[in-house]
């Protein structure tokens, strides 16, 4: 069995920068342990599949290690390969994935993603997330993540995780965030107990910081940069119990995978 795959780089107009996300296309869906096997061989934080269904397409995540419930950069990815190399032409995407209909559209020159938000609550701040951090955070929070709190951007980029340390937690990972220069807020995203120490832009992660920033700055349109080593812009609005995401992509590599 021979497969197409597509490497695209997503919350970036140029490649070598954004978060690389390997997109798989299916006309049914393989064993799970082949998925799994793929997403490990390609060693990226997501790879995606997707598959034909009534109303769209089935969209399904593989970190290197296991299926998650949601990923906005392969999500993103997914969508620049339907539009923009396979000639969709419906003005909006639907995917049906684990955590519920997804919508992406186009938005001028990036795709709009219409996701779930997943405010967080406050919570205490244990000893393994400040040794973890290398620094006490001003606040945390909890959601599918944990989200910790620093008053600048250079704190959020001045952190060394230890990521044995993370991978302790309970949660999925940690998100560290501060306000930004030139943007509304800057962002970090560890997540090694799903095999990744760091992910260069988390769409997923921004279901939980927009909410938060709208709330303590008193808006619902925000600008965003996730300030990994590749690094990443995503603008975000908040319209109640949903995340509006944007960003651009840009493909990469497209390749074949040969299974035997």
């Amino acid at each position: 069995m021979k497969l197409k795959q597509y490497q695209v780089d997503a919350f970036t107009d140029k490649v070598f920068s954004g978060n690389p996300a390997a997109v798989v296309p299916v006309s049914s869906w393989p064993e799970d342990s082949l998925l799994q096997a793929i997403a490990e061989e390609n060693n990226l934080s997501e790879t995606a599949f997707f598959a034909p269904s009534a109303n769209g397409f089935h969209l399904r995540w593989f970190t290197p290690v296991k299926e998650v419930d949601l990923c906005g950069h392969a999500t993103l990815a997914t969508a620049h390969v339907l539009f923009e190399i396979l000639g969709y032409t419906k003005q909006v995407i639907i995917f049906e994935t684990r955590s519920g209909e997804l919508f992406v559209k186009k938005k001028g020159k990036m795709l709009e993603m219409d996701f779930p938000a997943s405010p967080a609550t406050p919570c205490g701040i244990s000893e393994t997330l400040i040794q973890g951090l290398g620094r006490r955070p001003l606040e945390v929070l909890a959601a599918d993540d944990y989200l910790a709190v620093f008053d600048s951007e250079e704190a959020v980029r001045a952190i060394t995780p230890d990521q044995a340390l993370l991978g302790r937690l309970d949660l999925r990972g940690v998100i560290v965030t501060a306000p930004g220069t030139g943007v509304d807020f800057v962002s970090r995203f560890f997540a090694p107990k799903f095999g990744i120490p760091e992910d260069p832009v988390t769409g997923s992660a921004h279901c939980t910081l927009a909410p938060y920033w709208a709330d303590r700055l008193g808006k619902n349109i925000l600008t965003a940069r996730q300030v990994s080593k590749r690094g990443g812009s995503i603008a975000c609005e908040v319209q109640a119990d949903r995340v509006l995401l944007s960003g651009c992509a840009v493909t990469f590599m497209e390749a074949e995978i040969v299974c035997q």
